[in-house]
């Protein structure tokens, strides 16, 4: 008889696979198991065996015990995140070299495999991941500046059980801290507003938001004023703001190159959670489009623009002789970036799909605000990626270089392949580690077109 959901198995742990998990065996079944490590023999629970377990193409698992544990294996950072536990934390059982490791080994084989670049063809000869500044000397803890929780049946604040909607309260108490990923402000924030002491209404969505504060102020200034909002409604001194004009936005600095650019942003849209990513990935862009030489009076598209994050140095970087084209799918986004870009006239603001913006821009070509061609182009798309329609609108628009920058390895691979077919090579690719305790990473890809 096939085994059923929660009976343990003893399994062999093979490499790691995209997805957080590792490959294992068992007679001829694929099993990808969460909490492991490759080499390590585990006692493990099954938790997905499908519809038919016989028939089931592969089976989900988390090991409970380690038999022969791997050298990679440290005492678990953040055990809520453990078997059973919330998601958000599957790797917080491996040393922050071990995860850099695993990551680059994902992101080349997802580069291998549907990029049909072999490891040694990469530029830099391979994969290499690094750490954010500070997340070495912090332990790989204590970097996120966005926190999402949800209240359980009982009021209490907590977080869903891995791929389930069942909401597993925190625990202020528990050794670490209920968020070890979280920093020191949202903690601070936390503790302040009690939201592990409170009782809320079942189902409310909280947000924590705490802006990293800018590395080069002087000792006097004031931080950034941190934001708790309740399913939307701004929440301070243990009650619930209820004026229209209540605060529901932030401000964000980030510096980098010698420069620090202001952005005012809703607390509850889309920004990168790292405490360091914005800087560092703004400095990745700006490194690689370096080589193409001054951008000063270029044309240069900013596609899946958000707030503006990337839009606002690259509107610096080409001047007012230059032409700066951001396109965004959310009209708040495009809303928080206006407020960063209003006095910048060589700006245009799109909001709508990316695929049909470019097509209507493509289309209005020898118009007014039509577009012919690109110099360079920087994409940062959804974990889904760019995809086929998208990539072959950039390319009709010929930039010398597209920097690609991706949240998700498989979708970045698939989309250099796409690349590669309209004449562009991958010349440069770094792996930025933003996601510590967890399987996610970001990388910086430029490509550029063949002569």
């Amino acid at each position: 008889m096939p085994p059923t959901t929660d009976e343990l198995l003893e399994l062999t742990v093979g490499p790691v696979a995209h997805g957080g998990h590792c490959v294992a065996r068992t007679d001829g079944r694929v099993v990808f198991v969460r909490h492991t490590l490759p080499g390590e023999k585990v006692l493990a629970r099954l938790t997905d065996t499908g519809d038919d377990p016989a028939t089931a193409r592969f089976w989900r698992a988390d090991a409970v015990q380690v038999l022969q544990p791997s050298p990679d294996r440290v005492p678990d950072a953040w055990p809520a995140a453990g078997p059973g536990g919330v998601g958000g934390g599957e790797l917080a059982h491996v040393s922050l070299d071990g995860q850099h490791r695993w990551k680059a080994a994902v992101l080349a084989e997802q580069l291998q495999r549907l990029a049909h670049l072999e490891p040694a063809d990469l530029p830099g000869g391979g994969v290499h991941v690094e750490a954010a500044p500070g997340d070495d000397a912090r332990g790989g803890l204590h970097w996120r500046t966005r926190i999402e929780l949800v209240a359980g049946p009982d009021g209490r604040a907590g977080m869903h059980r891995y791929r389930t909607h069942d909401v597993l309260a925190l625990d202020p108490a528990a050794p670490g801290g209920p968020m070890p990923l979280a920093t020191e402000a949202v903690l601070a924030l936390a503790d302040a507003e009690g939201v592990f002491t409170r009782r809320w209404e079942p189902g409310t969505r909280l947000e924590l938001v705490a802006p990293a504060a800018r590395h080069d102020t002087d000792a006097g200034a004031a931080a950034p004023s941190p934001l708790l909002l309740a399913d939307g409604r701004t929440w301070q001194g243990g009650r619930a703001d209820l004026r229209p004009n209540a605060r529901r936005t932030v401000t964000e600095t980030v510096t980098t190159h010698g420069t620090t650019w202001t952005h005012r942003v809703a607390a509850d849209g889309f920004w990168q959670v790292h405490r360091e990513a914005p800087a560092l990935l703004v400095g990745a862009v700006l490194d690689a489009l370096a080589p193409a030489g001054s951008l000063d009076g270029a044309t240069v598209l900013d596609l899946y623009a958000g707030a503006g994050l990337f839009t606002l140095p690259l509107s610096d970087a080409t001047g007012p002789t230059g032409r700066v084209v951001s396109v965004e799918g959310s009209p708040r986004a495009v809303k928080d970036a206006r407020r960063s870009l209003h006095d910048r006239p060589h700006v245009e603001l799109h909001a709508g799909p990316v695929d049909h913006v470019l097509a209507a821009l493509r289309a209005a070509a020898g118009a007014s605000g039509g577009l012919t061609h690109a110099d360079a182009v920087v994409l940062d798309p959804p974990r889904v990626g760019a995809g086929r329609v998208v990539v072959e609108q950039v390319a009709h628009l010929a930039p010398q270089t597209v920097v690609y920058v991706a949240c998700d390895p498989a979708a970045l691979a698939r989309d250099v392949a796409l690349f590669a077919g309209h004449g562009y090579d991958l010349t440069a690719l770094r792996a930025l580690d933003l996601f510590p305790m967890t399987h996610h990473l970001e990388a910086v890809a430029t490509l550029t077109r063949r002569p």
